[in-house]
Formats: C-alpha cells, structure tokens, sequence
C-alpha cells in the first residue's frame, strides 16, 4: 500500500490501492464483484440542491457493465424548474471518483455522483454542477492556477431537553461531555463522510446552545480540508445527506439553516478558498500575503453582493447577517477578524518552534506551514446552493486577477482588528455593505449579471430565474414585520428548516 492510500478511511481507495481520482469502470467492476456488492445508486442534485438518489438491483456482470457505462436516463423537469415538461429528458452518467460504500443500506450498496447530460450527449449546461466545471476551467486558462476550497457546516442538533448537565446559554464553543449531549453523533458523522471520501480537518461543538419549549438547540461543526473546488462542491453534498440521514436514525432533527431565533448564534457555511500551482500554494510569499491572495480577495469583495443570491438564498440568512453577531455586513476584510467578510486566518507564519518549545524533549525543526494558509468568505449559509456558489466564488477570483486596480482595492477595503472599534468607525462608513434581504441579493445579482456571463460559465436564464425567485420572497421589510415576537419567528424559521 502506497503513502497516498496507506491511512485513507475510503474502503475502496484502501482495496484499490489508489487515489479516487484514478478509479476506471474496470476498479469498480473489481470491487463490487469482490465485496458482493448487490446494488448500485445513482445520485445527483436537483435545484432544491439535495441528493437525489436512483437504485440499481446488480441482475448479471452484463447488467452492472451497462449502469456504469451507459448512466441513465431521468425527468429533468422534476429536478430543474425551469426544464421544460416537453423536452425534459436527461442523462444521468456516474463519475467513477465519487464511489463510496453506502453506509445506511442493509445490502452491500455502491453510490455513485452523476453528472447531467442533455439529449445530444453534451453536459448539460444549466447544471449547478457544469457551471462549476466551467468556472473552473475559465479560472485555469486565465491564472494557470488551480482553485481550492474548504467548507465549515454548522449545524444545529435539536432534542429532548435534560435536566442533567445542562450547557451555558450561548456558551457552548468546544465543550465536551457531558455538556456537549451529541459528540458521539458528530464523530460517528465524521467517520462515516471520511469513509465516503470527504476530506475532514475536524469536528467540535460551536458558540450556540439555548433551551425553547422543552427543546435543547446544540450547536456543532464539521469542517473540511481543502481540495479542488469541484471535489469539494461534491464531499459538502453528500455530508450534509449523511449528516442528515445519521440524524434521522438518532431519533433527533439537524438543521442547517441560517438563523432560528433572535439574540442566538446563526450557523454559516464558511467558504475557505486557496490558489495552486504545481501542486503548491501561492497565497504566502516571504511569510506575507502573496499578490495572487490579495487579487483574489478583491475579486471576492468586487462581487460580494451579488455571491449572496447562491450563498444566502433564503429570507432568514438576513436574520443572520446582522452586525456584533460574527457574521459580515461589511464588505471589507481583515486578519483574524471574525466580523469582517473575507478574513485571513492565523496562519503559521512565525519563526518559533512551538511544538519544540511544548515538548521539550524534541528536537527544533524548521517546517514550512506556508501551505495551510487560506482565505475565508464568511457570509454563506446552509441555504447556498453549493455548486453554484463555488461557481460564483470561482469567478471572483478570477475577476481579481482581471482588475486593473486589483491590489489598491485589496488596501483600501483591509480593516484592521475590528471593524466595530472607534478606531474604524470612520472606515465602516466607506465601506459598501451586503444585503439586506433576498430582494437586495436580486438587485446585486442583476447589477453584476455580466461578471457571470463572461465565457459563458453562467447562462443568462439561470441568473434571470434566480433572480425572479429572490425576489418572489418579497422580503424588503421582513425585519420589522416580525420585530421580536419569538412565537412569530419560529413559525417563520421553520418554513425554512431543511434549506439546501
């Protein structure tokens, strides 16, 4: 077994003996015939931006050959709106990278991530997941970089409430039992995304626990590792089935949505994004922020506005986005600042040896961490189409290496520390915010139309039924509408509750 493969938990990587990059139809076939599999499930996104699934019964070796090299075929306009009912056919064909054991079938099941494809046998342009691709590839023959991302899913497990150890109200970051009720639940969703191949960094319990109607809300997080952008667009959606799924099977609800109820901390989606080439990442040079960052992050705040209509697609992602709450509305960013909207983690660019100085009895070592150093676009929640908004960040970073005054944006939108101290008071008020509501998000979308529509990664009829849906919510004067009557809010929220 190879260093690539020697610790990956993906079953199918440790028997193949080899990245999942590298799966043909032939590994597959091997596997399936070896483990007794006896079954095959198609899945694939439909606008609603949840799993779909098509199961497969294996009849014969003849049989399995056919799934994995013709796909199939399916009812797009049941999965996509705006697929018209007379001409709705299309392919489904499996990615063979994306195999996974399913880790909820009471058979020996494999899955199988599809992409669309239209009649002709050309992909089909108007999926979140092709919009992607293309984005990328733009990106690619552009910069000849490679674009990374990560994502963070906060989430809210919601149960029964106990009398025993009860959690501190909105005191809840990195608790541990007996405080912290559901880690078990997490780590077991850990281990199962990891063995369906999403790279994960890590797992803890977040800011947000309070108690409602005999109900405890606790607050948690699975965060990721990053990857191509297009891989991690796939490893986000199936964990939030799984997550879901495992859930289901605990006997207790999860939610990703955006916010719940008023004074209690929201869950986002934060995006962390990094650029390769070679392999190697350009975001630090000579311990600093490299240009190639900072051109991105201009990118970034250049169509900032406009990101939300993917990332914040429902009316309560506004609840969140409110200021002294950690969550953006400012369109700036910073180092290590939790309130900006692009924010530069602590990366570990200092020359000391802190492992050596923790434990004495190792040796000092020279390492470069360079590496782990990311940009984080904090503004998403769990109602973003994930596709389409790392389509849409995608292109933001492109556009950042295509502005003229790309660094002198990147410095006059840069706060430093806090955006709400007196220090930067006079700043925030220069400062262009995000919207207020879906209805803003369709302005800005409609405003920076063009951005999208440069090397046809986005179609000018996506952007347009995005837009007429954003602004459907009618949601301009929502705030004051339902004030802070809690009773009013809650029914409100839940309309929402399994966004995305």
């Amino acid at each position: 077994m190879n260093e690539l493969t020697a610790m990956n938990p993906n079953p199918l990587v440790q028997y193949l003996n080899k990245p999942s990059a590298e799966f043909t139809r032939a590994d597959l076939i091997r596997f399936i015939e070896d483990n007794d599999i006896e079954m095959i499930n198609f899945r694939y996104v439909g606008w609603d931006g949840r799993l779909k699934t098509l199961n497969f019964i294996i009849n014969s070796r003849e049989h399995l050959e056919n799934i994995l090299s013709a796909g199939e075929r399916v009812d797009g306009s049941s999965l996509f709106p705006f697929v018209e009912a007379g001409s709705s056919d299309l392919y489904v064909i499996p990615k063979y990278k994306t195999a996974f054991v399913n880790p909820f079938a009471d058979v020996p099941t494999l899955d199988l991530l599809c992409a669309f494809y239209d009649r002709h046998g050309n992909p089909f342009e108007s999926s979140p997941e092709y919009i992607l691709k293309k984005a990328h590839k733009s990106l690619q023959e552009k910069t000849g970089l490679v674009f990374e991302t990560m994502g963070e899913l906060e989430y809210y497990i919601i149960s029964d409430e106990e009398e025993l150890y009860p959690a501190v109200n909105q005191k809840g970051y990195h608790e541990s039992s007996p405080f912290n009720k559901y880690g078990d639940y997490r780590r077991e969703a850990m281990r199962l995304i990891a063995q369906s191949g999403g790279q994960i960094k890590y797992g803890h319990s977040e800011v947000g626990n309070f108690s409602l109607e005999g109900k405890v809300y606790e607050q948690n997080e699975i965060e990721f590792l990053p990857t191509n952008v297009e891989d991690a667009a796939d490893q986000l959606v199936v964990a939030k089935w799984i997550m879901r799924t495992l859930a289901y099977r605990y006997g207790v609800t999860i939610t990703f949505a955006p916010k719940i109820t008023v004074g209690k901390a929201g869950s986002g989606m934060h995006v962390h994004t990094r650029l390769m080439r070679n392999s190697q990442s350009v975001m630090m040079q000579n311990g600093k922020l490299s240009d190639e960052a900072r051109k991105a992050i201009a990118g970034y705040l250049t169509l900032a506005a406009s990101l939300t209509a993917f990332g914040n697609a429902i009316p309560t992602s506004y609840f969140r986005l409110v200021p002294h709450q950690e969550a953006p509305t400012n369109i700036c960013w910073g180092d290590r600042n939790r309130s900006v909207l692009v924010r530069v983690p602590l990366g570990w660019s200092n020359h000391t040896d802190m492992i050596a100085d923790a434990n004495p009895q190792e040796k000092p070592v020279k390492l470069d961490f360079s590496q782990k150093q990311t940009v984080e676009f904090r503004a998403p929640d769990g109602s973003a189409d994930i596709y389409l908004l790392m389509a849409g960040l995608t292109v933001a970073a492109r556009i950042g290496f295509e502005m003229e005054d790309a660094l002198a944006f990147a410095e006059k939108t840069y706060v430093d520390v806090n955006i709400f101290d007196d220090q930067n008071k006079s700043k925030q008020s220069e400062l262009e915010q995000l919207p207020g509501c879906c209805v803003d998000s369709a302005d800005a979308l409609e405003k920076h139309k063009g951005y999208y529509l440069e090397n046809n990664v986005f179609s000018e009829s996506i952007l347009n039924f995005i837009i007429k849906n954003l602004r459907a919510f009618n949601d301009k004067n929502l705030r004051s509408e339902l004030g802070d009557d809690e009773e009013k809010i809650m029914k409100f929220v839940s309309k929402y509750f399994h966004c995305g």
